[in-house]
C-alpha cells in the first residue's frame, strides 16, 4: 500500500486510479481498498443482482467525509470508462454504491450494469 506519511493517498496512487485499464474493474476497486481510510467500516462488498437479474459485485462505499476518501472517489471519476461501466448510484452523505456484472464462473465479465 503506497499511503503518504500523513495517511492520505499520494498523488501517483491517485494517477494509478484515473488511468487503470477499463479491462480490470475488479483490480481497479482492490486498489481504491487497499487506499481507503476506514474500510472496515465504510467499505462493503458482496455478490447480488443487477435490475436485470444478472449475478454481480456490489460495492457499497462511504467516504466518512474524509477528504483523501474524497480525493479517491474524485480520480475514479476522472477515469471515466470504468466509472461509467461500474458506478450504479450515490446519495448524500459521501455514499456510493458500484457494480460489477460476473460471468457464470464468478469472475468479472469487465463490464457492470
Amino acid at each position: 500500500m503506497s499511503i503518504g506519511g500523513d495517511g492520505y493517498p499520494t498523488e501517483q496512487d491517485l494517477a494509478t486510479v484515473a488511468n487503470w485499464p477499463a479491462s480490470d474493474p475488479e483490480g481497479w476497486f482492490a486498489f481504491v481498498r487497499e487506499r481507503w481510510w476506514a474500510a472496515d467500516w465504510g467499505w462493503h462488498e458482496y455478490r447480488g443482482l443487477d435490475e436485470w437479474n444478472r449475478p454481480v459485485r456490489v460495492y457499497d462505499v462511504s467516504t466518512a467525509g474524509w477528504s483523501g476518501n474524497e480525493s479517491l472517489i474524485e480520480a475514479m471519476r476522472r477515469n471515466w470508462l470504468l466509472w461509467g461501466k461500474t458506478w450504479v448510484s450515490s446519495r448524500r452523505g459521501g455514499h456510493y454504491r458500484f457494480e460489477v456484472l460476473l460471468t457464470g464462473d464468478g469472475l468479472s465479465a469487465g463490464g457492470g450494469s
